[in-house]
């Protein structure tokens, strides 16, 4: 049912992918002709994108993705449907954007090198590097990191976070983030470094539940976006408009709203961030971008 394309290092994707994008005709042209809106999904990011126990696609980004989709077919006028296609990581999802294979992939951080290349809306997450560790582990600081075997995806963000924090810390490559967890279930190493929200949600998924993420003020924040293709103004405004709605709805406290934020990043939700960073962080939308009038719920708009 999904397509994968594994590449491990971004310089090499983009290396491959001199050309622009195939098709001159943009995704609401597509989405027009189709009635069919692509997003690039990962199966396995919890709580952004996976497959839960149900075999459903499921998490906060496809959330995002039926917003955005729910604001493109009021655009039109017509019906539009979600259609999902495997994107394992951006480094796959990125070629397949500039390629017409997908329209939008969600749950990802701006870079300027990836801008060269895509274009990201307004983020709809706030998030931080941070370290998984075992309960009672002496890792708390950046300082106690020294000489500590710390797992990391390489030429990431991650990566270069952790070599700049503490140069004396032992980096572990690991190809994706569940390896390096898996590696420290089996003490093989003393950390993991990762996306705070990711690791909390990750870390559930394989039994880590005697852990604590630390140190409490991350490393370095970022927000979470979505990606879609260069030349696609009409799209990034669509989605920006759903994102800066959901927003505007939570900070209202409309049900709707709430709940879907809460029910993957809320106080009881599968990734537990502090209510009040989400509302600083959605205030700031709103002091960034026109407030957005109230408009039927995604699940409206088939």
């Amino acid at each position: 049912m999904f397509k994968t394309l594994s590449i491990s290092v971004l310089s090499a994707v983009l290396l491959l992918l001199g050309a622009k994008a195939a098709s001159a005709e943009t995704v609401l042209e597509k989405a027009a002709r189709t009635g069919v809106l692509t997003v690039g999904v990962h199966l396995n990011q919890v709580p952004y994108s996976y497959v839960n126990d149900k075999d459903e696609l499921v998490g906060y980004s496809l959330d995002i993705a039926n917003l955005i989709r729910a604001e493109l077919a009021r655009e039109l006028g017509k019906p539009i449907r979600l259609e999902a296609v495997e994107a394992s990581d951006v480094f796959a999802a990125i070629p397949k954007l500039r390629a017409g294979e997908i329209d939008l992939a969600c749950g990802v951080a701006f870079t300027w090198e990836r801008d060269k290349y895509v274009d990201f809306t307004t983020s709809y997450a706030v998030t931080g590097i941070r370290l998984l560790v075992p309960q009672g582990s002496s890792i708390k600081s950046e300082d106690s990191m020294a000489g500590k075997r710390i797992a990391v995806i390489p030429k990431t963000i991650i990566e270069k976070t952790m070599k700049l924090v503490q140069p004396k810390a032992v980096l572990v490559p690991f190809a994706n983030l569940t390896d390096g967890l898996m590696a420290l279930k089996d003490g093989k190493v003393d950390g993991v470094a990762g996306d705070g929200i990711l690791l909390d949600g990750q870390r559930q998924t394989i039994g880590l539940t005697n852990t604590n993420l630390v140190p409490e003020k991350a490393f370095m924040s970022y927000g979470v976006s979505c990606m879609v293709p260069e030349n696609n103004s009409g799209l990034l405004r669509l989605a920006n408009y759903a994102i800066v709605g959901l927003a505007d709805g939570y900070l209202r406290g409309d049900k709707e709203a709430t709940a879907l934020v809460n029910r993957w990043i809320g106080p009881d939700g599968i990734a537990q961030v502090d209510p009040e960073r989400v509302r600083a962080f959605f205030g700031y939308l709103l002091t960034t971008h026109e407030q957005v009038p109230p408009t039927p719920t995604a699940a409206s708009v088939k």
